[in-house]
């Protein structure tokens, strides 16, 4: 299988590869997303929308094709599955890299959204995000991906702890940096002991689910980063999704509820620091803006407010 990519992510570039893997969407008008701009060619990847139908995901860097073609063989191995809310495929290829799916018209899950919401909202919200998470990590979900795929590499966080550790504290306040430490050393015990894998989705934060009107969850987007880890690693988003933990903990409820399996709060933790603050650290690094406009430090402070609220402060 040959694997290629674009020279560039430039409007013409992209309509050049629709007319080899996608000829009849070649002439769509083609509107670019933006995206931050990075020198790591693991990024040098777009999305554009054709004519508000569909999304194409293409690259211009080998490391960042082998993650549009993990996707798409991901989304097509996952078609198999209707009940999961992935969007259709319309067209994949390797040569070059670009996957083509139908648009799914909807909104973000946002943490303002998540701020101001009653409990009846919050109870459909997290009943669908764990619907989707149930039906995900079936055991038969994994076995068939393998089939498809074959080995696969294990979904990471943003940052492994040492690196938390060595590299975080310039943009910390001085009272903070023990405690991070202590934090990351918690999280390396916690996370320890090997757990069981099933196909995650690996980056389920609220801009990767598409929601509608009415709240509810029409499909999650971007498996870029999806393969085979523990359960935990896909709630890693949801307690930093509001400004309180509520959210989370009702998803964990109703995931327990649809899979059978409880979700173990502190693993989910362990992996939240990592995320976290492994956020923070590459951000600061690029002298990329935090997505909330906070800083470092204030996200140590809404870190160890979360752990407050779910009894794991004394770690």
């Amino acid at each position: 299988m040959a694997l290629t990519w674009l020279i560039d992510g430039t409007v013409d570039t992209v309509r050049s590869a629709l007319k080899l893997v996608a000829p009849e969407l070649s002439a769509s008008h083609i509107r670019l997303l933006p995206s931050i701009e990075q020198s790591n060619p693991l990024w040098h990847g777009g999305t554009a929308v054709l004519d508000n139908k569909f999304v194409a995901k293409f690259a211009w860097a080998e490391p960042a094709a082998e993650r549009v073609w993990h996707e798409a063989r991901i989304l097509r191995a996952l078609g198999s599955y209707p009940a999961l809310r992935i969007p259709r495929v319309v067209a994949t290829s390797s040569d070059p890299a670009l996957l083509v799916t139908e648009w799914v018209a909807g909104g973000p899950l946002t943490y303002q959204q998540v701020g101001r919401s009653d409990r009846p909202w919050l109870e459909r919200t997290a009943s669908d995000l764990a619907r989707f998470l149930a039906d995900l990590h079936r055991p038969e979900v994994l076995s068939a991906v393998i089939r498809e795929m074959g080995p696969m590499t294990t979904p990471v966080p943003q940052a492994t702890t040492d690196a938390i550790r060595q590299r975080l504290s310039p943009w910390l306040r001085s009272d903070q940096i023990v405690l991070v430490s202590s934090w990351c050393a918690w999280a390396d015990g916690v996370l320890g002991a090997p757990q069981s894998n099933v196909l995650v989705h690996g980056d389920l934060h609220g801009h990767n689910q598409v929601w509608d009107e009415r709240q509810e969850l029409r499909a999650v987007v971007d498996f870029e980063e999806s393969g085979p880890t523990e359960t935990a690693f896909d709630f890693r988003y949801l307690p930093s999704q509001g400004p309180t933990v509520d959210l989370f903990v009702a998803t964990s409820a109703k995931y327990a509820e649809y899979s059978g399996t409880p979700v173990d709060v502190a693993r989910v933790m362990a992996w939240n620091i990592r995320t976290v603050l492994g956020d923070a650290l590459w951000r600061s690094q690029a002298g990329v803006a935090l997505p909330d406009g906070g800083t470092p430090a204030e996200w140590v402070d809404g870190l160890g407010t979360r752990l407050t609220e779910l009894g794991l402060a004394s770690s």
